[in-house]
């Protein structure tokens, strides 16, 4: 897997919430989902996207927007309409009361809304809890992405919104996959856009030095690394390859090495029955000893306590 690869490896949808909403002005809905990350596909009207700190932004059809919990924000037909609806955790729809507007609100198959024949249509796709690995993505992602028409292809919105109305056995894994292939496909022309401002992580990848090194390191990173037989692999000196991983990526590559075997670790306690014995040899510990004390000292809970919380929520 390559550097990217390895990264957008998470998140991986799982029971995504997906659905198209179809609204006739005025319309507001205030999110405070908590989720970790959305995506917002105008298929057709436009709407503004407005945070609680930051500029308002108006989405065309054919315009995406990448939305990075967990913090509120609000989408209207208007910057100033008032919200009607309140998406709180769990995806639950509620009026200004606290009264449930799911079932008020339904309109068919993953379709919602205040008019079937409304001018505005969104397709929305809420990963609601993401895997440790995207943990280094998602810090590096701002609030809101917007991609315009033209900048990413919408090919796949138009598989989707056709599959979001099927009802057939297999249909939720495949639409999980169709929502990571748009995200994904959207991550990676953003960051092809942003050059010089690029995570250090996704420039690193082209550099001489530092790229060979990192592919070593998410492609083996259970061997038990050194600065120096790091080095070796990327023929140059200990002092050459500590001087210019910091200054690429902007940290030490043994202390990338733990955060990425740590974020592996966390994956697999959620999402697996593995035992620590068997995640510690898997990431490059010894011991479940070793792993547990590792863990504990960079995340502040125990592998336990990690995987009874995130299975929990």
């Amino acid at each position: 897997m390559d550097i990217l690869g390895g990264l957008l490896d998470g998140p991986r949808a799982d029971g995504a919430f997906l659905l198209r909403s179809v609204f006739a002005p005025p319309w507001s809905l205030r999110i405070r989902d908590r989720a970790p990350l959305s995506a917002v596909v105008v298929a057709q009207g436009s709407a503004w996207v407005v945070p609680d700190a930051g500029s308002p932004t108006l989405l065309e059809p054919g315009d995406l927007a990448l939305l990075r919990g967990p913090d509120p924000y609000t989408v209207a037909d208007l910057q100033g309409t008032t919200p009607q609806v309140f998406v709180e955790p769990g995806q639950r729809c509620v009026d200004a009361s606290g009264r449930s507007m799911s079932d008020e609100m339904l309109l068919g198959l993953r379709t919602w809304g205040n008019a079937a024949d409304g001018a505005t249509m969104l397709v929305t796709g809420t990963y609601e809890r993401a895997s440790a690995v995207s943990d280094r993505l998602l810090r590096a992602l701002p609030p809101i992405v917007v991609l315009r028409r033209g900048e990413w292809s919408s090919d796949l919105v138009t598989l989707l919104c056709t599959e979001m109305q099927r009802d057939v056995p297999g249909q939720e894994v495949f639409l999980d996959r169709l929502l990571d292939l748009v995200v994904l496909g959207a991550v990676r022309s953003w960051l092809s856009d942003q050059e010089d401002a690029a995570p250090g992580w996704y420039r690193a990848a082209a550099d001489p030095v530092v790229g060979p090194a990192l592919q070593e390191l998410h492609q083996r990173v259970a061997e038990p690394w050194t600065v120096a037989t790091l080095a070796a692999q990327a023929r140059v000196s200990r002092a050459v390859l500590a001087r210019r991983f910091a200054a690429v990526v902007g940290e030490p590559p043994m202390a990338y090495l733990t955060s990425l075997r740590l974020a592996l670790a966390a994956d697999l306690l959620e999402r697996t029955d593995r035992t620590l014995t068997s995640i510690a040899r898997e990431v490059g510990y010894a011991s479940p000893f070793a792993l547990s004390a590792a863990f504990s000292r960079e995340r502040g809970v125990s592998p336990t306590e990690h995987r009874a919380r995130t299975r929990a929520a």
